[in-house]
């Protein structure tokens, strides 16, 4: 039988780190460092490649964890409606203020003269949605239109906001009711990929309505029951059904970098938190994303600006922050997670409530359907094992659970002590790597609560992280209720 690693030590922070893979951190080699430095969640993005490019990179993620010997998860992250321009002669187009372009069905049409060059888009039916006084944002936002006229040739739109717009960047329609679905096609097959090859969640970007999660819930169910869905909130209209959105899906993500261009970009920090409240109350893991260290693609250290983000959405409430290009394409891929676990770490120690102030903070039970259905009996025994092994200066406390639920709702207690979650279900080992201070560990008897503490002791003790007097909390059940976790039991090392 091979030595059980050393769960606590390998996780030295709370807060969760998913970093995207790229041609920066795909080898083997690479994402076995990557997890050394912390890496908890990989994702895999389906815009930058389908399941032809994502197989090796699959394979990889799952001989690294292997080879070290704990969980990781994989998101895949669906590329989801999102509209890019064609092609531009030339490759880039310079737009000054007050200069008009138009967008055209075809690049073949003749642009009219107070437009020299014809734009398109990936989007067909644009022209026909598009109505005078729309706001066109390119580039991720960097330039910005006002729609002028509109008729059958396109649509001549005024630069507001000048700046260089590329082939295939992003197109932003705020405001804008567009009739595309949530689900095309491609974003279908890649789905059914994910969930055939055990991908533990999937993003649906562009989220507006709580019927898109469920679509593709239902989709993943036929194929694979034990894949979640993340919603990605960054349309309006999503905030707009925030609860009902948080309630369908199994996770969140809070894609910042169209967010930020379909509202405005002064409102990005109080959505965020309002994202995170929701997830919060309805016990629902909840993901930080877009620039949080864009600096150290290029850098080897970040910008106070971005260490002060990274901080403020851990207090915030997050369960997990992201990496995009950082770690994708970034010249720096480890220092970067390394450098998010330090601000994780340095955040958690300097935030330092009280047990009571912890417990009296705790949100009553969620009554949104949807949210995370504990039994009314566990969720308080969570609570309670939380703060005794607070109180006691406890160093782990102990579920076994059989879907993760109960060791969601001790991360969302927030408490200052590790969670061990122990399982015998691969899949939920590895959703637990989203959970705030869960440690997921494989290999100990969950059926048998004496079993259980011998276990986590003889492992402590071997890897020197448990010594004489050291109080374990294990949350358990006595056999004899509809609920499974119904009791505590505290246990001194002897």
């Amino acid at each position: 039988m091979p030595k059980p690693h050393s769960p606590i030590e390998s996780r030295p922070s709370r807060t969760k780190i998913v970093a995207t893979i790229g041609p920066a951190s795909s080898s083997q080699t690479q994402l076995v460092a990557l997890l050394g430095a912390g890496v908890d969640v990989f994702r895999l993005n389906m815009a930058h490649g389908g399941p032809a490019e994502q197989e090796a990179p699959l394979a990889a993620i799952r001989a690294a964890a292997q080879s070290v010997g704990r969980p990781a998860a994989v998101l895949t992250d669906l590329a989801g409606p999102k509209i890019r321009l064609g092609e531009i002669p030339g490759g880039q187009l310079v737009c000054n203020a007050d200069d008009r372009v138009q967008f055209v069905h075809s690049s073949s049409l003749v642009p009219r003269p107070s437009s020299p060059f014809p734009l398109t888009t990936t989007y067909e039916p644009l022209l026909d949605e598009l109505v005078v006084g729309d706001r066109i944002m390119l580039a991720d936002g960097t330039v910005s239109l006002t729609v002028e006229e509109v008729d059958t040739d396109g649509a001549i739109c005024r630069v507001v906001q000048s700046g260089v717009v590329r082939s295939r960047q992003g197109v932003n329609l705020p405001g804008v009711k567009l009739s595309a679905k949530a689900l095309d096609e491609t974003d279908r097959r890649n789905a059914v990929w994910a969930a055939k090859n055990d991908i533990d969640f999937v993003g649906l970007s562009f989220v507006r309505k709580a019927d898109e999660v469920r679509e593709l819930k239902a989709l993943l169910a036929e194929h694979n029951p034990e894949t979640q869905v993340i919603a990605k909130i960054e349309k309006p209209e999503a905030l707009e059904h925030l609860d009902e959105i948080v309630a369908a899906a199994d996770g969140v993500m809070v894609a910042r970098g169209d967010l930020g261009v379909e509202i405005d970009i002064a409102r990005v920090a109080m959505a965020q938190k309002e994202i995170i409240a929701a997830c919060n109350r309805q016990r629902k893991p909840v993901i930080v994303a877009t620039q949080m260290l864009d600096s150290m693609t290029h850098s080897r250290t970040p910008t106070r600006a971005e260490v002060a983000d990274v901080s403020n959405a851990i207090l915030d409430g997050a369960d997990a922050c992201m990496l995009s290009g950082e770690t994708a394409i970034g010249e720096y891929p480890c220092e970067a997670v390394k450098m998010m676990h330090r601000i994780a770490m340095e955040t958690e120690r300097l935030h330092a409530f009280t047990a009571e102030d912890v417990f009296q903070n705790v949100s009553p039970l969620p009554k949104e359907e949807g949210a995370i259905a504990l039994n009314p009996i566990t969720e308080s025994t969570v609570a309670a094992a939380g703060r005794i092994a607070e109180e006691l200066g406890a160093k782990v406390v102990v579920v076994a659970t059989a879907s993760g639920a109960t060791a969601l709702s001790m991360a969302k207690n927030r408490r200052r002590v590790f969670t061990l979650g122990v399982s015998d279900s691969p899949a939920t080992l590895r959703r637990m790597c989203l959970y705030w201070g869960v440690i997921p560990l494989a290999g100990a008897p969950i059926d048998d609560s004496a079993a259980l503490l011998r276990y986590i002791v003889d492992l402590g003790r071997a890897e020197k992280l448990l010594t004489t007097g050291d109080r374990i909390v294990l949350i358990a059940g006595t056999g004899l209720s509809v609920t499974r976790h119904n009791m505590i039991v505290v246990h001194e090392v002897g």
